[in-house]
């Protein structure tokens, strides 16, 4: 076990606390309050820490290696307390006996970020960027944020080349775009790189989403157009065209559209749930549109989103085809097991619709994973019920009852069923003792 910890000391300060291989030949009082300090900070007792670490340096005597290491230490602590001038001081003092220290730049950039100061943490990075380029993204990034747009546009765009497309990227590219206002500036600059290079899918995506973000739906509908003639392949431009085609009443266009989002092994799961969303609203309010709705399932890719499946659950549900709305809750189960919520609705489906032998199954496999869930038990209790299998049926109604808190509604429905279960098992005792603890209990209005 020893040897366990001592392992496990070394990895960790490698990385949390590398400064302790730094030590040079130091005395046993250095070494002492140094290691407390460690200590206290491995407790979170992060001001004890601080005050070790200063009986530290003054028993270092001046000396700066082991001085950097110290006020790195300090620094760390100082964050934890949120005192980020205090923090700042002291990565810095570091610094200055070491500035190319890339773990001490590497905490004072991301203090930087908990403070917000954008325009501190560019030099930083532009350090960093040599140790890992990495860090470009960073920069494209904080060119944003300090409003240099056309250097983030720029860098992203040579991170695209040499990289390759990212959705962090794109994410980012749509941040900054959406952030530089209505400037014809921005426009025709994105034009200007379009009609240089034709053949890039990328840059017809940006100023279809510009021209969008600036209230030209017009222009950014042609653009797509424009797009989808040179790039037939596309799948991205669907995501625009399937909305432009919804809007001017090309429905059965709109629908292709949204058959090769769903399809498309390029577009996101996130970007699907919109493309689904303005879908399902849509034919909320156009129900003669509504049988399309199994023809764009068929799409779907077997690994498709959970939340898709629950999406349309809710939406037959509304409709009020509860079998429809169980087999597509039933089937994003099958890729998101531990959702609550996705299990509760499922399981309430199941109870109404008769279903008590998957109920059982679902909410006995589902408190493994959630036990101290009252609505689980009282749901597998009256599944059994309803199944014959009394035992089984009390054992979790009783044992539901240790974790119930403050849910008066809930204990009365615990109660009734313990007294259904006990009488369906002749113990007509315990049947009207159950029956009368649910009478008892007050029901707020």
């Amino acid at each position: 076990m020893i040897g366990l910890l001592l392992v496990s000391f070394r990895a960790s300060s490698q990385k949390e606390d590398e400064a302790t291989d730094d030590l040079g030949n130091v005395s046993d009082t250095f070494q002492e309050h140094f290691f407390e300090a460690l200590k206290q900070k491995g407790i979170e007792n992060y001001e004890l820490a601080i005050k070790a670490l200063k009986k530290a340096e003054r028993a270092a005597k001046d000396d700066p290696e082991n001085s950097a290491v110290i006020h790195f230490e300090m620094g760390k602590n100082y964050v934890k307390l949120k005192d980020y001038d205090m923090a700042e001081d002291n990565y810095n003092k570091v610094l200055e006996w070491d500035d190319d220290r890339v773990d001490v730049m590497e905490s004072l950039y991301d203090l930087y970020y908990l403070k917000r100061d954008y325009t501190a943490a560019l030099p930083l990075v532009l350090k960093l960027i040599p140790f890992d380029e990495d860090y470009k993204e960073d920069l494209a990034n904080l060119y944003g944020r300090t409003k240099q747009y056309d250097k983030a546009i720029e860098m992203l765009d040579e991170l695209d080349e040499l990289w390759g497309e990212s959705n962090y990227r794109d994410s980012l590219r749509s941040r900054i775009y959406r952030e530089m206002g209505n400037s014809s500036r921005d426009l025709e600059k994105l034009v200007d790189k379009i009609n240089s290079n034709p053949k890039k899918e990328k840059e017809y995506l940006n100023l279809i989403y510009l021209y969008s973000e600036q209230g030209d739906p017009k222009k950014a509908f042609e653009t797509a157009k424009e797009l989808l003639n040179k790039f037939p392949e596309s799948e991205l431009v669907h995501l625009a065209l399937y909305k432009f085609y919804l809007e001017e009443g090309s429905t059965q266009d709109a629908f292709q559209s949204m058959q090769k989002v769903f399809a498309s092994k390029q577009i996101d799961d996130k970007s699907k749930i919109k493309v689904l969303e303005d879908y399902l609203g849509f034919i909320q309010k156009h129900q003669q549109y509504a049988d399309d709705l199994t023809t764009i399932i068929s799409t779907f890719p077997d690994n498709q989103e959970p939340k898709i499946f629950e999406m349309i659950g809710k939406y037959y549900l509304a409709l009020g085809d509860r079998e429809k709305a169980l087999s597509f809750l039933e089937n994003g189960l099958t890729g998101d097991e531990d959702n609550y919520s996705l299990i509760k609705n499922t399981l309430l489906l199941q109870m109404d619709l008769k279903k008590y032998d998957d109920a059982s199954t679902l909410s006995m496999n589902a408190l493994e994973i959630f036990p101290a869930q009252p609505l689980l038990y009282l749901l597998h209790g009256v599944s059994n019920i309803n199944l014959n299998r009394t035992d089984i049926a009390i054992e979790s109604l009783e044992s539901g009852l240790d974790y119930l808190f403050d849910d008066p509604k809930m204990e009365r429905d615990f109660y009734l069923q313990l007294s259904i279960a006990y009488t369906k098992k002749n113990d007509i005792k315990k049947a009207e003792q159950y029956s009368k603890m649910a009478a008892e209990i007050k029901i707020p209005e």
